[in-house]
């Protein structure tokens, strides 16, 4: 049993579970990116998960970080981020969701999450999830007024085979007001669509309804398809994209 910190998992040079980008950031808007990094820390093995599966979008969001990065200097606005892989635990899931520690992602396994008893679960929570939470939580607390909570998200082109044509999606929990706003300020020729290629029912709005719905912040969770985003001229496209969008949709929103 290691001592330092009564931590099991995080190792002494392995940083915070999450940060804080752009603290000064002075937008009323929070950008979270929960699927931020695919960092595995030593201690848990890599997971058993094959090294040519460890970049790929079951760890993390291919492009994710760079696009909420560009979107938090565009927007000035303060970006919450997980520092460890979605494998090690989902930040955008209850713990008593199975998705918060995935047995296998789309055709990837993950060896090192089958048969986790409570012991291994409760430590994750507590030095994964709770960081995340807790910062996410003391972010918008600091906010002089309410803020939008906007998650930034990726999703891969082709899922068990099948290609997904939409571009953009756009999903909302019980508030569905900046979804649609944004809906009615996409530019031509860009295939966005709501609540896809995911929705509500695939327990995927979990940091809307734990940190956006009870405050009653506007909020959205954006996502793109990672093809769009894998390069820097990718990156800037969609954060002039969705910047603007934003701005837009907030804009009318104010004014009603």
């Amino acid at each position: 049993m290691s001592t330092h910190n009564h931590h099991t998992i995080l190792g002494p040079n392995d940083g915070p579970a999450a940060e804080v980008i752009n603290t000064q950031g002075t937008a009323s808007i929070c950008l979270v990116c929960e699927h931020a990094s695919a960092f595995i820390p030593a201690s848990l093995a890599n997971l058993g998960v094959a090294l040519e599966h460890r970049h790929s979008h079951a760890a993390w969001d291919i492009g994710g970080l760079d696009l909420a990065k560009a979107l938090s200097e565009k927007l000035d606005a303060p970006l919450v981020a997980s520092r460890v892989s979605r494998l090690v635990y989902d930040c955008n899931r209850p713990p008593s969701a199975p998705g918060a520690f995935p047995e296998r992602s789309e055709v990837i396994d993950v060896p090192g999450n089958v048969g986790l008893d409570d012991t291994a679960r409760a430590a994750r929570v507590t030095e994964v999830y709770d960081p995340f939470r807790m910062l996410l939580k003391t972010t918008l607390d600091a906010f002089s007024t309410p803020p939008a909570l906007v998650t930034i998200h990726t999703f891969t082109p082709t899922w068990f085979g099948q290609p997904r044509s939409v571009e953009l999606g756009l999903l909302h929990d019980a508030d569905d007001r900046l979804a649609r706003a944004m809906m009615a300020t996409r530019p031509d020729g860009l295939d966005a669509q709501l609540n896809a290629p995911y929705s509500v029912t695939d327990g995927v709005t979990h940091t809307l309804r734990e940190h956006a719905i009870p405050r009653g912040l506007q909020n959205v969770m954006i996502e793109v398809r990672n093809d769009l985003v894998s390069d820097a001229a990718g990156v800037a496209r969609f954060a002039d994209i969705l910047s603007t969008m934003l701005i837009k949709a907030l804009a009318t929103q104010e004014a009603l």
